[in-house]
């Protein structure tokens, strides 16, 4: 178990439930938030939402498609579902390490393997993740800052930051995450966001582009998508179902239907409002669009649909090859 002291006697005490024989510890102070501008590299922060330790390995700029706070320019006719206009705006997001003393307490709710690419070999199908990555939108940091040298325990954090008191926050970045920030940019920036709520039930989309393959004689092009559920509302509701429509430039539309996600079927509570995991898609052409719905089940045993915003699947214009491993 962990808290955070206050600073100021602005925050209040974080942490969860203490279980029976467990004992607080201290890991560090709470700093203001930023309303403007961006954290940099080496910020501690907690996620306000899964309430996992973290360390910022930098921002990525995002466009945001919220189909909440947009109006439609016009009426949708029946049957076009996904034909809204909506404008995008700038945010940030971003690349950070999770303590992996904290991955066991959110794997229920958050994948900590989210970060996946091709494998680099001749199985086009083979994908290899990096574990406890994650992309943070801006409003999901909770700052902190702590007088420990190593305070994020992940194999990655001493090959990738380096302790530097002189600095604010005290961590700075080491060549070898620049260069591996530079090496897999195509596979790792995060460009687009789409967002929208139904009957209280925010639907966070986030596609990335892993590449291209040759398989049997033809391309194969690879998506992996993280999807973010979010109960808004204080009415506990169970995600039942899954509903996708994918449609390839090649001119297939495909539907698929199953039970869950990921094998999984979560519970959206007051107390655990949100669940996060990630999934691939391929086509045989370039680029394409996804689409769908979840059915959610309350309580009463009703249920409702809630809508998937519409996204599109675009391969990097420079298609250079994956990859080439996960090494140092």
């Amino acid at each position: 178990m962990r808290d955070l002291n206050t600073a100021s006697g602005l925050w209040p005490v974080f942490g969860r439930n203490r279980p029976e024989g467990k004992v607080l510890e201290t890991v560090g102070v709470f700093e203001a938030l930023k309303q403007h501008g961006k954290y940099e590299t080496g910020q501690l922060f907690l996620h306000s939402v899964f309430g996992y330790r973290g360390i910022v390995l930098f921002p990525w700029h995002a466009r945001i498609y919220d189909r909440d706070i947009i109006p439609p320019i016009k009426p949708e006719p029946p049957g076009s579902h996904g034909s809204k206009e909506v404008k995008g705006r700038t945010h940030t997001y971003y690349q950070v390490l999770i303590d992996t003393r904290d991955c066991p307490h959110i794997s229920q709710r958050s994948q900590t393997e989210a970060v996946t690419f091709l494998a680099n070999h001749d199985d086009s199908r083979a994908l290899y993740a990096i574990p406890g990555l994650d992309y943070v939108s801006h409003e999901d940091i909770l700052p902190y800052n702590s007088t420990e040298q190593v305070p994020i325990q992940h194999e990655l954090f001493e090959r990738f930051l380096m302790f530097n008191p002189d600095k604010t926050p005290p961590f700075s970045a080491r060549d070898t995450l620049k260069a591996w920030q530079e090496k897999n940019h195509p596979w790792l920036e995060l460009s687009d966001v789409h967002r929208e709520t139904t009957e209280n039930i925010r639907v966070t989309v986030i596609p990335f582009y892993m590449g291209m393959r040759d398989a049997q004689n033809s391309h194969v092009y690879w998506w992996r998508y993280c999807i973010r559920l979010e109960n808004m509302g204080s009415e506990v509701v169970q995600l039942r179902e899954r509903h996708w429509r994918i449609f390839s430039l090649s001119g297939t539309l495909e539907t698929v239907r199953g039970r869950g996600v990921v094998g999984r079927e979560p519970v959206l509570s007051k107390e655990q409002p949100a669940f996060q995991y990630s999934s691939h898609v391929s086509l045989q052409a370039p680029s394409g669009h996804m689409w769908g719905t979840f059915r959610i089940e309350r309580t009463d045993g009703s249920h409702f649909d809630v809508r998937i915003p519409p996204f599109s699947l675009e391969s990097n214009k420079d298609d250079k090859a994956p990859p080439a491993g996960y090494t140092f």
